[in-house]
């Protein structure tokens, strides 16, 4: 898929050089990298390497999104974990959202990726289950998007693709069945209260991961897009602590 438009200023895919532990954080469904900016600086003042990519038709214009498909999102995220291999980094990865959903079928099919950390990962979207086998309208209104703080600001399109929407539809559809064969370390997190995302989708994953090292966080003062709310800080802090724990010895504890 080519894309016909150039990238939004600030919507760029971003890329920190570390240490041997490679990062790769996915942003969500219409998302960019600027929504998980402040968490890809936070691990690289760690001292990790840290890549977040700009997935397939998102940060240019609604209409190149509506070109792709659910296997163009995939392949935006595998190339980036086949970017930290090709540097000899260990991966770990980390997902918002769709971000998320990505992050475990990567996990599914790359039994080397060292742990996996989802950020109210995407099994279903209510609001959408009205467009379903409908052919109209072409686009969809994008309200503002769920996020508790004040005064933040994410790059995000006003319209989504009817395309897009069924893309994702099926991405969530055919990534049930694979959580329950992501064995990989996993730092689970979700907000409390989400109105995109039911916070149940994450309880979901965290009680059918096959992994022996695993843990659920809550969130209680964020919405969906946690990230750049008000509880970025403990998703830093949490992430951090589960990386440094699974590049040592012993096993990940709960604190």
């Amino acid at each position: 898929m080519n894309e016909q438009f150039s990238v939004i200023p600030g919507a760029e895919s971003f890329y920190f050089e570390g240490n041997e532990i490679g990062i790769l954080l996915s942003h969500g469904f219409v998302g960019t990298p600027q929504s998980v900016r402040y968490l890809g600086e936070k691990l690289a003042e760690q001292g990790f390497t840290v890549l977040a990519p700009r997935l397939k038709g998102h940060g240019t214009h609604y209409l190149d999104m509506e070109k792709c498909t659910k296997e163009d999102w995939y392949e935006s995220v595998r190339e980036a974990y086949l970017q930290l291999k090709a540097r000899g980094k260990r991966v770990f990865v980390m997902g918002q959202s769709m971000g998320g959903a990505l992050a475990l079928r990567l996990a599914s099919e790359h039994k080397d990726i060292e742990g996996i950390i989802t950020i109210n990962a995407a099994l279903s979207l209510p609001a959408f289950d009205q467009y379903r086998e409908v052919s109209a309208p072409r686009f969809i209104e994008e309200g503002e998007p769920d996020i508790k703080a004040n005064d933040v600001v994410e790059i995000a399109y006003e319209k989504v693709p009817l395309r897009a929407i069924h893309e994702l539809q099926e991405l969530m559809r055919e990534t049930w069945p694979i959580v329950s064969r992501v064995d990989t370390p996993a730092l689970c997190i979700k907000s409390a209260i989400d109105h995109v995302v039911p916070p149940e989708n994450t309880t979901f994953i965290y009680r059918s991961l096959a992994s022996e090292n695993k843990k659920l966080v809550t969130l209680p003062n964020s919405y969906h897009v946690a990230s750049m709310d008000y509880d970025k800080g403990t998703i830093a802090e949490q992430a951090i602590r589960f990386i440094h724990a699974h590049t040592a010895k012993g096993q990940y504890a709960a604190k």
